[in-house]
């Protein structure tokens, strides 16, 4: 009888004190670890596996972390996202690999205000009266702006464009003609191909009826080196340019000598080890780099990873201003959380310097950015 009651008292005393103690910070990730993203998808959850071993707690809270597969279709995007955010009642969603996607789940996310952290480009904001969503890839208009300035150093007048038939084809081609009266060139084709396609032969000899002196790759992946093995096959002799977007192993491994010396616009992290010691991103890229070979037993080489881990970053350092005023799992929480993110102030990752503010869905600034050359199947920085 004694026992019991004894059992019964330390009972009452732990739902008592089970309000004291304290919430664990929820966080949603949606990537594409299977369908035609996963070359990428991959790499952005091995990149979260990292970031989550780099920081486990903020000021005390234990982190969770939900990870799901949208399998490279904009409509599971959207339904991983709705069931994170309604059932899961997660804090904050990260996501995920392809851009059609990614938008797909910033719309929810603006609907269902809670805030979002974009690891693929969205371009601009969901409709919605408030902001809920930043993205934390360079902006294709700066990615292409970096690549346009390198064509005009080499002397590169006249360009070929072949990219995705989708939102991220759009955003590189779109960066293209705008850089073309600064940069003094001319975008002569603008050639589509889907990320499932297996040939590209048609849309290739397009391109290189308009004669160009360089062409300009707006895909991603493994799919990204498509249009370089068929300019190789038809014997295309000039330069070739693209975006961090085929910075990836399965993209160097499929383009082989075709893609030999190619220039794209990336993030420092792609060549820590190459940059100067006084560089912003040299030592928490190094710091990534150790984490994520502790993580997987692997060395990071591609820069869709890094994105994931600077997104981890920029939540980190929000949620520990969030947390002076709200506590985890409430609708106050999110919304302290969305206005920390919205007020980050140089915060340095392995990608860029952030700084975000309201109205502006990116936080970058050409700081964020270095030409690399792919050199012996290797990105060498090409400063």
């Amino acid at each position: 009888m004694r026992q019991t009651t004894l059992s019964l008292l330390a009972l009452v005393a732990g739902v008592f004190a089970a309000p004291a103690a304290q919430a664990d910070i929820t966080i949603g990730f949606v990537t594409s670890l299977s369908g035609n993203g996963s070359s990428i998808g991959i790499p952005y959850g091995r990149g979260i596996n990292a970031a989550y071993e780099y920081k486990k707690t903020i000021n005390g809270e234990t982190i969770r972390l939900i990870q799901l597969d949208d399998g490279s279709d904009p409509s599971a995007a959207t339904r991983n996202a709705r069931k994170l955010v309604e059932e899961e009642k997660v804090d904050l969603l990260i996501g995920t690999a392809t851009a059609p996607s990614t938008i797909a789940m910033a719309a929810v996310a603006s609907e269902l205000k809670v805030p979002m952290i974009a690891v693929s480009p969205i371009g601009k904001l969901p409709e919605s009266p408030e902001q809920w969503v930043v993205s934390v890839p360079q902006p294709a208009s700066l990615l292409v702006k970096i690549v346009a300035d390198r064509m005009k150093r080499d002397g590169m007048k006249n360009i070929g464009y072949i990219g995705f038939s989708d939102a991220w084809g759009d955003l590189v081609y779109n960066g293209a003609k705008a850089a073309e009266p600064l940069d003094d060139i001319k975008v002569q084709t603008n050639e589509r191909y889907a990320r499932t396609d297996t040939s590209v032969t048609a849309q290739i000899l397009k391109v290189m009826a308009a004669r160009p002196d360089a062409v300009l790759i707006g895909g991603s992946g493994t799919q990204g080196a498509l249009p370089l093995l068929t300019l190789s096959e038809r014997g295309f002799k000039g330069n070739t340019y693209g975006t961090v977007a085929l910075v990836n192993p399965d993209f160097v491994n499929v383009g082989g000598k075709a893609a030999e010396g190619i220039q794209v616009s990336a993030g420092p992290v792609i060549v820590a080890e190459q940059l100067p010691d006084e560089h912003f991103a040299k030592k928490i890229a190094l710091d990534f780099r150790a984490v994520y070979q502790k993580t997987h037993n692997i060395p990071t080489t591609d820069g869709f990873s890094a994105y994931s881990f600077d997104a981890w970053l920029i939540f980190a350092n929000a949620a520990e201003r969030a947390l002076k005023t709200a506590k985890p799992g409430t609708v106050e929480f999110r919304t302290a959380l969305r206005d920390a993110i919205l007020s980050t102030k140089e915060l340095p990752g392995v990608h860029a310097v952030y700084n975000f503010k309201p109205g502006a869905v990116t936080g970058v600034d050409e700081r964020a950015l270095v030409v690399v050359r792919l050199t012996g199947g290797a990105w060498k920085y090409a400063p």
